[in-house]
């Protein structure tokens, strides 16, 4: 028996505007493969969740996938400090040798998570370099006041308020300068490993978190003008447009179980209040 006009209706014309605004569910392109579009390149950065497991899954068979075709140059890390790295290892290092040609912290980095991203590039013979700002220079990047012109004010800005907002407004605002400071020398230094790891017809590939990549004040902003880049940045849920507009390329992951990452913040603060 068919069903009344009225009822088919609304069914129908639910169905012709999801295709016809994209929002139909299909499968997301196979990974990692989807980032042959985004090649050829000379860097190639994605910007993780550090909390996410998928999201270092994903690293790692990107590095495999690029390796396997001879494509992959260097692996950076946020990770790890810069001047520290693997290229005197052989391929079959053990993981106690590459955590201390890292100098790791597995404190801060749990090696769980990153061995298996660090150690598929050790294994295809590829050098994996660490690229943050070394711990001893951090109380210089407090007060050096140069780095905040490597930025444009609108972007500085923005970087601030991401300070402000990762410290969950617990910051005082006097420190809000130097900690963005702190920020924008990392990524100057991820920039400066990448320029250095370079090699003709090879990617290489940053591995960071999301707000270190992005194209209008993170990494991106210091790579010489010649060095040709790409960003993908993995997240969780739906994605807001202000991160659209930073990536080249945005890949899903399910979402994570509810979490207040603010409250331990707010207890330690609480327990001994910033001055």
């Amino acid at each position: 028996m068919r069903q009344p006009l009225h009822l088919l209706l609304p069914t129908a014309l639910a169905a012709l505007f999801l295709t016809l605004t994209g929002c139909a569910q299909r499968a997301p392109a196979p990974w990692p493969g989807v980032l042959q579009t985004l090649l050829p390149a000379d860097a190639l950065l994605l910007g993780e969740r550090h909390d996410a497991p998928q999201h270092q899954a994903l690293q790692r068979e990107a590095v495999t996938w690029l390796a396997e075709r001879g494509e992959l140059a260097a692996l950076v890390l946020e990770m790890a400090e810069q001047g520290h790295g693997t290229q005197g290892l052989p391929p079959d290092a053990s993981e106690a040798a590459v955590q201390a040609a890292l100098a790791w912290n597995d404190g801060a980095w749990p090696w769980q998570q990153y061995g298996p991203v660090a150690m598929a590039a050790v294994r295809a013979g590829v050098p994996v370099l660490g690229g943050n700002l070394p711990r001893r220079e951090l109380r210089t990047a407090l007060t050096d006041a140069t780095l905040d012109a490597l930025l444009s004010p609108a972007a500085l800005e923005r970087q601030r308020q991401a300070v402000r907002d990762g410290h969950c407004g617990l910051l005082p605002e006097a420190r809000v300068p130097g900690m963005a400071r702190v920020q924008v020398a990392r990524d100057l230094r991820m920039a400066q490993t990448i320029g250095a790891a370079q090699h003709p017809g090879r990617v290489v590939l940053l591995v960071a978190g999301a707000a270190h990549v992005k194209r209008s004040l993170g990494v991106p902003v210091h790579l010489p003008e010649k060095i040709t880049s790409k960003v993908v940045i993995k997240h969780t849920g739906i994605a807001e447009a202000a991160i659209k507009n930073e990536a080249n390329m945005l890949r899903q992951t399910p979402d994570l179980p509810p979490d207040d990452a603010c409250a331990p913040l707010r207890q330690r603060w609480q327990a001994a209040p910033a001055r």
